[in-house]
């Protein structure tokens, strides 16, 4: 029968890493983790619960760093589980048919993001599939953060159902957002800036504004209340900041904007949520039909 290697990598997890290795027990024949010189307990913690342990440089995010964790595994197949993930009883059993059947040699799996305590179903963040589990060999990760690993074979979706999907305790406070925020705008500046992106002042209003728009309302972020409000606006906020990381990259350049140009860029944004406003309240009202039914009331 096909073994499973569940590969973690870990900085600074020592809060995280026994419930993490605990839930992969669930379907580990062997357990890797993989540490970036983490100063708290994290290796010491990984180790007395059983996991084979390694060092990698750190490098600020994850993904270069996966390559070399899935190289360190000796099993046919590799889950890939964060510190901050939870695999369920259901989960397990299905990654386990799914193993033993080998339809596939990648499968990609939900993941259930819970962000300052509530389960977030909307703002673009459910599903949130993620390659996951896949045969050693046929799935290898870029250098760019955030990027979709690069895959071989057959590859299938495991269910939009919360049974199968991943456990995930994301941001648990608005510090520990702020925290990797400023981290992950660090990496994402430097990464425009390599591949060629020259800064362009109206970035600073057209890249925050359609992240927002594209959370709250095309995402119906708005269904998540407060916290869909609360992380399509943080999320926004990242965006302006990595574009104002770049400015900083060029030395604060000054720029004459004239109050003007300001202006007529704020509006073509404001015409843009003004759209989504009204597409959005005509679609969560019932439209056309709502609108006559209300005026034969009034009426």
């Amino acid at each position: 029968m096909a073994k499973i290697a569940v590969v973690i990598n870990t900085w600074q997890e020592e809060g995280n890493i026994a419930d993490a290795i605990k839930s992969a027990k669930k379907v580990a024949d062997e357990i890797v983790v993989v540490d970036t010189y983490s100063s708290d307990k994290t290796v010491e913690i990984a180790r007395k619960h059983g996991a084979l342990v390694y060092l990698h440089e750190y490098l600020g995010y994850v993904e270069p760093v996966r390559n070399f964790a899935v190289s360190k595994a000796k099993s046919d197949w590799i889950l890939i589980l964060d510190a901050d993930e939870r695999i369920s009883d259901t989960l397990a059993d299905k990654i386990k048919k799914e193993v033993a059947k080998s339809s596939a040699d990648y499968f990609t799996i939900p993941r259930k993001n819970i962000i300052f305590g509530k389960w977030i179903k909307n703002s673009r963040w459910w599903p949130d599939y993620n390659v996951r589990l896949f045969k050693k060999g046929h799935v290898v990760w870029g250098k760019t953060i955030h990027a979709v690993p690069e895959t071989a074979g057959v590859g299938r979706d495991f269910e939009v159902k919360e049974d199968y999907a991943l456990i995930h305790y994301h941001y648990t406070s608005v510090d520990q957002y702020i925290t990797r925020l400023n981290r992950y705008t660090n990496v994402q500046a430097k990464n425009l800036i390599e591949g060629g992106y020259k800064f362009y002042w109206r970035d600073l209003i057209i890249k925050p504004t359609n992240e927002f728009l594209s959370r709250y309302f095309a995402g119906k972020g708005y269904k998540d209340g407060l916290h869909g409000f609360a992380l399509a606006t943080l999320q926004a906020f990242s965006e302006f900041v990595t574009y104002l990381k770049v400015w900083q990259s060029g030395k604060f350049k000054e720029e004459d904007l004239g109050v003007a140009r300001a202006i007529t860029q704020l509006n073509t944004s404001i015409k843009d949520f003004n759209y989504w406003k009204a597409d959005t309240l005509y679609k969560e009202t019932g439209g056309i039909k709502h609108a006559i039914k209300r005026k034969f009331k009034l009426h």
